[in-house]
């Protein structure tokens, strides 16, 4: 398959690697001609803004994006604080992808997420205004501030220009990305049929705001195992599927795995799921399922299935690279 193809392409990290690793995968992506990384906030595992400030130290050009963070646990004005401290290091280069968490994560550090439709609204709205450097008084029911504005000491004192995107997975949190967000950061571990229905509920909510559905930039997490040996690379996806599927239900249920598939995986993963048990769990994963939702085979293979994501309305596929970060790049490199 012809690389011009795939014009777009991006690197998703996360915790798999040295940050010291991941910041020489980010120059090397970039230098194959890569669009973004985007650094993962999963679990109790690393945060993203670390990272994401790594990695634009030792980058000039590439996007460095949060894929995703969640708007409950940071303040709405350092969460505008943290993203243009962010722009003052990679100026014009920073995406805000945000998302609404999951249960039984957030339950268990102690967040209710009622209402999260209207929480992810104020969160957008009020992040938007301080970003654009307005004074801003706003009581919702999730944010009160009052007279708040951005204190630049050092720095630009204009507007910044950092992207606005919503993590979104169900079919009513799409239709809100489309209405409100820049772009959206669509779920991996879903088959490329999934998008089908996501870009309607997309085009629905930039209906409601008189735009287009191509105002809505589309990159979406993939998965992507990638080995010469096809089995290897299986191999690799089943130790992260077992646990995503068992841990984070809306990715299962956005992926249309069997519940008792889940169920059994469940009742043997702890929290957090040790190594031994991720592997003893990985018997109900079946092949089939591994290569219907991810990116996994031969480079050829991968190659395609990305593809087929790109033919259901991905504007830029964002690669997990499961195996060999080099190779995967290389796999996907447009220079």
């Amino acid at each position: 398959m012809p690389q011009t193809e795939i014009p777009r392409v991006a690197l998703y990290l996360q915790d798999a690697h040295p940050i010291r690793d991941g910041m020489a995968y980010a120059r090397y992506a970039e230098e194959r001609g890569f669009e973004a990384v985007w650094q993962a906030e999963s679990r109790l595992v690393r945060d993203a803004i670390v990272p994401m400030a790594a990695y634009a130290a030792v980058t000039e050009r590439i996007k460095i994006g949060s894929g995703v963070i969640n708007n409950w646990t940071r303040n709405i004005g350092l969460l505008a604080a943290t993203f243009l401290t962010l722009d003052d290091l990679a100026p014009d280069r920073v995406i805000c992808g945000i998302g609404a968490w999951w249960d039984p994560l957030a339950r268990k550090v102690g967040i209710t997420r009622s209402k999260p439709l209207k929480a992810m609204r104020e969160t957008v709205e009020v992040l938007r205004r301080l970003l654009a450097l307005e004074q801003v008084t706003f009581h919702g029911e999730f944010h009160h501030v009052d007279g708040i504005k951005l204190d630049i000491v050092h720095g630009r004192r204009e507007p910044r220009n950092v992207q606005i995107m919503i993590g979104a997975t169900g079919p009513k949190m799409m239709e809100l990305t489309g209405e409100i967000a820049d772009g959206a950061v669509m779920n991996y571990c879903v088959p490329p049929e999934y998008n089908d229905m996501a870009l309607a509920r997309l085009e629905a909510g930039a209906k409601r705001a008189g735009r287009t559905l191509d105002d809505i930039d589309r990159p979406q997490l993939i998965v992507c195992s990638v080995h010469e040996n096809r089995d290897d690379a299986i191999r690799g996806a089943k130790m992260l599927l077992t646990q995503y599927l068992a841990q984070q239900p809306h990715i299962a249920k956005a992926s249309g795995v069997n519940p008792e598939i889940v169920k059994q995986i469940q009742a043997i993963l702890g929290w957090p799921a040790t190594k031994e048990q991720i592997e003893k769990a990985t018997v109900y994963v079946p092949d089939d399922l591994v290569l219907r939702i991810t990116a996994t085979g031969t480079p050829e293979e991968a190659r395609a299935k990305v593809m087929e994501y790109v033919r259901h309305g991905t504007t830029c596929p964002i690669l997990y690279p499961l195996g060999d970060p080099k190779l995967m790049i290389d796999t996907f490199a447009t220079k």
